[in-house]
């Protein structure tokens, strides 16, 4: 088998409620709201040249859009609920990764990878929220958080009511979440590159969209 090296991924640092493998559920959202904002559950399965796979789910995912703190009508916010997983097959290690991509004034349905800009958590709130200075017209991806695939090639990441603030909005804005898995035999970090042997899998599961109040 061939051997690779590429750049690895910058790791967040944002602060969320991280889940085993198991699924778990979601607290405190009653069941009419759950149900108002509800989205679509996501599957995907990649395959390498090899054989070698990883599936990635996306269940239980709903927003809702709360009132801006700033009350000075260019701030939009929303909170955002979601299970995410990922299932590499036998031998096969690697990193999911939960993100999310936001636009102001820009109809995100049909974006897709290759966004030039993006933010990183770190130093920004780190009680499960982000806040982002967006003008009309400008589109992001936020990183919120990763977790490497455990020694049976599992992982899962859940987000509690995780609040999105947009500033700086001067119209409609809304965001989808991006679950995102790279992953190889051997697969390793070291010195800031991800390696491994045989196929690199990457594999990016897109969210439906949602809006911002």
């Amino acid at each position: 088998m061939s051997k690779f090296s590429k750049l690895g991924l910058r790791r967040a640092a944002g602060a969320v409620a991280i889940a085993s493998a198991a699924v778990v559920g979601l607290a405190g959202i009653g069941a009419g709201e759950a149900a108002a904002g509800k989205l679509a559950n996501g599957y995907k399965k990649a395959a390498g040249i090899d054989g070698e796979s990883i599936q990635t789910w996306r269940t239980g995912e709903f927003a809702l859009p709360a009132p801006s703190v700033a009350n000075n009508g260019s701030g939009r916010s929303a909170v955002v609920s979601g299970i995410y997983q990922a299932q590499a097959s036998k031998g096969v290690g690697g990193n999911l990764a939960v993100k999310l991509l936001i636009g102001c004034q820009v109809d995100i349905t049909g974006l897709q990878g290759g966004l030039g800009a993006g933010i990183d958590l770190t130093g920004l709130d780190a009680a499960g929220s982000l806040s982002i200075p967006l003008k009309p017209g400008e589109v992001v991806v936020a990183d919120i958080t990763d977790k490497d695939l455990s020694d049976s090639g599992r992982a899962a990441i859940q987000l509690s009511q995780f609040e999105v603030q947009v500033q700086q909005c001067g119209g409609y804005a809304s965001a989808r979440t991006i679950t995102k898995v790279i992953g190889a035999k051997g697969y390793s970090t070291d010195d800031g590159k991800v390696s491994g042997e045989g196929t690199l899998i990457q594999s990016t599961l897109y969210g439906q969209p949602f809006s911002l109040n």
